[in-house]
């Protein structure tokens, strides 16, 4: 079936109307972005400008007044997200940045002993998680060079396999304390299976958190089911909730009250009924709310809010669905056209992808870096990742299927 025919099938088209497009040339631009920063939902400004209106309007009184009261703002996030991380409401809260978050979680999550020690990452992390495992290591007193595992690919291999994890964690055993892994890997787009490797970790007594800002959004998760032990994520991504928005936190349900947990405590983790008692003794709220430290920045939360609201609507089935059938019609258009000139990095196998395609010229660095400013200057927006790959994320709630096939033709163009 055509791009033309699918577009008009498309039981989510509309929801292309709810977001504002960027233009090239006085048209909408091809955006296969969403990877690296989602788009504008349309109602974004109006959910900003509702609460500059209650601070002007109410000033302090916004806090307890209003729309949307401040002191209960992050509520409105709990549900949506329980959603789209599978995850009881109680286990999850947006707050911080995501680096910030994994840093609160490993400090309360990492506690390396004399023999169990040792934190696994894979290979090919994305930068700031593998700064946050170094840093962590330091702050422990322990030299990376012995106490951090890095996983991964097997020489010739694109990408790690589920199995080289699950290998390394095997050989690691008794002195592993921490698997940190990312729900989808960012450069190659491969999706892990959270709930083996979470239980291949807990299998060796070492705990399993998770990086999960190319995963939320993008691939279904069952965060609770699978005894995942934590997570965090950022939310400008596949969430749309705008540059260097508010990210999020997931802590399972065994730990929600649990006293034993260090913790960096700030006050609004401080249980709701009294915290404005201003205590000096920490009570923690149960559940993930207990990790917050300050109060929400509402005003850069409400974009969010906006977005949330269309995942709702849309719908994690039918979301699914039509990521998978994206990102099939482009791996088939792909080896059509351009079979012989392009590598697809991410696995082949649908199940194991989220909306994003890997791409490798195999003409070389040079020849991609050209390619990647041809699309550019066609309007075709996507993303270079040193050293060698265009990364191509086709996100169901904004983009056609006819956007894909655009997309093949004038990388065909440009590589002729």
């Amino acid at each position: 079936m055509n791009a033309a025919r699918l577009d008009a099938l498309d039981p989510l088209a509309a929801f292309r109307d709810q977001f504002h497009i960027p233009r090239h040339e006085g048209e909408d631009c091809i955006y296969l972005c969403g990877n690296s920063l989602g788009l504008q939902p349309k109602n974004a400004a109006r959910y900003v400008e509702e609460e500059l209106q209650a601070w002007r309007e109410l000033g302090v009184e916004g806090h307890f007044r209003g729309r949307r009261p401040w002191k209960d703002y992050t509520d409105h996030f709990a549900a949506p997200l329980a959603q789209l991380t599978g995850a009881h409401e109680s286990e999850v809260v947006c707050m911080n940045s995501l680096t910030v978050n994994l840093h609160l979680l490993m400090a309360s999550f990492f506690r390396p002993s004399a023999g169990r020690y040792k934190l696994l990452i894979e290979r090919s992390a994305f930068p700031s998680d593998r700064y946050a495992a170094v840093s962590q290591l330091r702050f422990h007193g322990l030299d990376p060079e012995d106490a951090l595992v890095e996983v991964g690919p097997a020489p010739g291999e694109p990408h790690v396999r589920t199995e080289e994890l699950v290998a390394a964690i095997r050989t690691a055993g008794d002195s592993l304390a921490l698997a940190l892994l990312p729900g989808v890997q960012y450069l190659s787009g491969e999706a892990f299976d959270i709930g083996a490797l979470t239980e291949e970790a807990h299998a060796v007594g070492a705990l399993a958190g998770w990086d999960l800002a190319h995963a939320i959004g993008n691939v279904p998760l069952d965060l609770h089911d699978a005894n995942a032990d934590f997570a965090a994520w950022c939310s400008y991504k596949y969430l749309n909730g705008g540059p260097g928005t508010v990210a999020g936190a997931f802590v399972h349900a065994r730990y929600g009250d649990d006293p034993t947990l260090n913790r960096l405590a700030g006050w609004w983790g401080h249980d709701k009924a009294t915290r404005f008692r201003m205590d000096p003794d920490f009570v923690p709220i149960p559940g993930a709310e207990g990790w917050q430290l300050s109060n929400p920045p509402v005003i850069a939360m409400a974009p969010l809010l906006a977005s949330l609201e269309l995942f709702t609507a849309a719908g994690p089935s039918l979301l699914r669905e039509k990521s998978l059938a994206l990102t099939v019609l482009l791996e088939d258009r792909l080896d059509e056209h351009l079979g012989s000139a392009v590598e697809i990095i991410t696995p082949r196998e649908p199940a194991r992808r989220g909306a994003q395609l890997s791409l490798r010229l195999r003409a070389g660095t040079a020849a991609g870096r050209k390619a990647f400013a041809r699309l550019g200057a066609a309007g075709i927006v996507c993303d270079w990742r040193e050293p060698d790959v265009i990364r191509v994320a086709p996100v169901p709630l904004y983009n056609r299927y006819s956007d894909v096939e655009r997309f093949v033709a004038v990388l065909a163009d440009a590589l002729r």
